[in-house]
């Protein structure tokens, strides 16, 4: 064998050795990540049942005097299902974002310590109740990661979750089941047992305008008339928004809540906007509601007493507005850094521990509190924007987007409200109010998100075989 031979093959070899030791150090490499984020939720998730924990006991020991086992039994039932959910998410999606259910557990545990808080002066607050419910969101949120698995499994029922959307939102309207609540019908009672459908509703719309856009985005997103420098759709592509609005106003309508009202159609103008780009979309989609708020507050009593109580808490505080000035007046109790945990008085506040939780948090936590709870809803809707920016396919692109939206929209009208940014609506903010059905919408919606996130980062690699 010549030597340019025995050269040759002692190069082939290393070449065939380094490629081999390339690749172990690829699957190394591609083992540790997952273990690494299993361990950083895992920590982030016991701090945040720490935190919860923590503010029960300094609630206990300032209005108590002492320990209480009072919410133990529960208590416990929810950190074993917030760990089965963790498990879960390592063994379905491994790649999935560490902090979307860590954030989301902090704010539910948040929750429930101030309503434990409120439920020592007030009989309605109910702090057991909300960790049943809690725990039963979180064990929905694992059934929904068991059962989807995949998020493109959705796409291929766009129209049947439209159909359901629309069930759901009739279901409070029919005789028997619906029931009225401060004076929205939004909620149905079967057997003594009460839910607001809407709440689910608003994750089927999310599914159904992310299928319906990515099917008509080309149509949609055709240029019409430019006038003012800004390009408008055309006249004949309207028909979408149109539907939207009269159906974002029959809800204002027949079931007396603004709240839901906004939320569905801005979710439906955001998302039309992302699919198309169209700035001449937003603009149309928000004189058409400014027009249908204002003829509304005209023509009904409702909702013109809400812009009067908006414009002018202090009209009426000691009636039509006096929900409103108490919480302004909390809010005022509290400063910069609150008054602590269990030495404020959020209870004079009507629903201090639904609609009116934020300023019960802003008067015992004080702006530093609620900037630190406005940072983690913010770093939520963040990374739920960040998946849709990041996905590979539209419909997860668009599905991310519109659930990351979706508890951005209500942030913003529940805070809004409660802060006179905008007239107050009866929406409760995620995770924090007492609600069964908001709980379990919400927490379906971090399954869902941690699903579209593995996707994400797991995308399956093209390979290449000669």
């Amino acid at each position: 064998m010549s030597d340019a031979q025995s050269s040759g093959g002692a190069e082939a070899r290393t070449f065939e050795k380094t490629r081999t030791s390339e690749t172990v150090l690829q699957r190394i490499t591609a083992l540790r990540a997952p273990r690494k984020l299993q361990a950083l939720e895992l920590s982030l998730l016991l701090f945040a049942i720490a935190i919860g924990v923590g503010a029960i006991v300094i609630i206990d020991l300032t209005v108590g005097g002492e320990p209480s086992t009072r919410l133990l039994p529960m208590g416990i039932a929810f950190a074993v299902a917030l760990v089965g959910l963790h498990l879960t998410i390592r063994r379905i999606a491994p790649d999935a974002d560490p902090l979307i259910m860590p954030i989301a557990a902090m704010l539910n545990m948040v929750g429930i310590a101030m309503i434990y808080r409120i439920s020592f002066d007030e009989e309605a607050a109910d702090p057991v109740r909300q960790l049943l419910w809690s725990t039963i969101a979180v064990i929905a949120a694992i059934i929904v990661l068991w059962v989807i698995r995949n998020h493109m499994v959705l796409f291929r029922y766009t129209y049947l979750t439209g159909l359901a959307a629309v069930v759901l939102l009739l279901l409070p309207m029919l005789p028997g089941i619906g029931q009225t609540i401060n004076g929205a019908r939004v909620w149905i009672n079967i057997g003594g047992f009460s839910f607001q459908p809407g709440e689910i509703a608003k994750i089927l719309l999310a599914i159904f305008f992310a299928g319906y856009l990515v099917r008509s985005r080309d149509s949609l997103a055709m240029a019409g008339k430019k006038i003012l420098g800004i390009r408008f759709p055309r006249a004949r592509d309207l028909g979408p928004l149109i539907v939207f609005w009269l159906a974002a106003m029959s809800v204002l309508v027949f079931q007396r809540d603004l709240g839901t009202s906004l939320l569905y159609f801005g979710l439906f103008l955001s998302m039309l906007y992302l699919a198309t780009g169209r700035i001449g979309w937003i603009i149309l989609g928000l004189g058409l509601f400014l027009a249908g708020g204002l003829i509304a507050s005209q023509t009904l009593s409702y909702v013109g007493n809400r812009f009067a109580n908006w414009l002018d808490p202090f009209a009426d505080p000691n009636g039509a507005s006096y929900q409103m000035v108490q919480g302004l007046f909390g809010m005022a109790n509290g400063g910069m850094t609150g008054t602590g945990l269990g030495q404020g008085y959020p209870w004079v506040t009507p629903l201090s521990f639904s609609d009116y939780i934020i300023p019960s948090l802003g008067e015992e936590l004080g702006l530093i509190g609620i900037f630190v709870i406005l940072a983690a809803y913010l770093l939520l809707v963040g990374r739920g924007l960040r998946i849709g920016f990041a996905g590979h396919d539209d419909f997860g692109k668009l599905l991310a987007a519109g659930l990351a939206f979706t508890i951005a929209f209500q942030v913003f009208i529940v805070v809004g409200g409660v802060t006179r940014v905008i007239p107050l609506t009866g929406l409760t903010a995620p995770f924090l109010a007492a609600g069964g059905s908001s709980l379990v919408s919400n927490w379906i919606i971090i399954a869902l998100l941690i699903l579209l996130s593995n996707s994400v980062r797991n995308r399956p690699k093209l390979v290449i075989r000669a």
